[in-house]
């Protein structure tokens, strides 16, 4: 049995500067790639991340966004706010991320579970293929994709757990109904809310 570390959406969009940032991203960014400097071949056997990766994903973007289920433009492929964070990057160019998973080209994707690499593998069976059966989820945003990614880790059978210490929520109210959701799915958590 091996444990895996999943780390979601650290790029520069979601931080602060960039079209859709979360208060104190960059200082997430910083300490996600202390966690994986720290962790990787040690607590986990594999670390992997997700990248949001635009193309044309129809009413996903929008002039009058939600910000539920429509966003401004962000992380489009091939701009800078796609990019991994800058205090991320690091642990990304020194090999410590195992694979690298893309979702949402063309549509709405928030679960790292909808996302492929580069051999066009999901992430569940990346995972599967290497024996992984729990998986620590942190990253961007708390009540946004890491919710998606950690309850969809459940539901694809893997035994979960978020990280709060390592993750940043977008708003108190509803990171208050995501721990709500991942008490009612099963996912475990650890640490304290990081929500501004």
């Amino acid at each position: 049995m091996s444990r895996g570390l999943i780390v979601v959406d650290v790029q520069n969009d979601f931080c602060e500067g960039g079209s859709v940032p979360v208060a104190g991203g960059a200082r997430i960014a910083a300490a996600v790639a202390d966690l994986v400097e720290r962790s990787a071949g040690g607590d986990y056997q594999y670390v992997v991340a997700t990248r949001d990766h635009h193309i044309d994903p129809g009413g996903h973007f929008s002039q009058t966004p939600d910000f539920k289920d429509s966003f401004p433009v962000h992380c489009v492929v091939g701009g800078e706010g796609g990019e991994f964070h800058p205090n991320f990057a690091p642990a990304v160019g020194a090999g410590k991320i195992d694979a690298v998973f893309y979702k949402g080209a063309h549509s709405a994707s928030k679960s790292g579970f909808e996302g492929a690499d580069e051999q066009g593998t999901s992430l569940a069976d990346w995972l599967r293929e290497r024996a992984v059966e729990d998986v620590d989820v942190v990253g961007i945003a708390t009540d946004h994709c890491v919710r998606a990614t950690a309850l969809d880790a459940v539901k694809a059978g893997f035994r979960a757990r978020v990280l709060l210490d390592y993750c940043v929520g977008v708003a108190p109210d509803t990171t208050a109904t995501t721990l709500k959701d991942f008490q009612q799915a099963g996912v475990a958590v650890s640490g304290a809310v990081t929500a501004q």
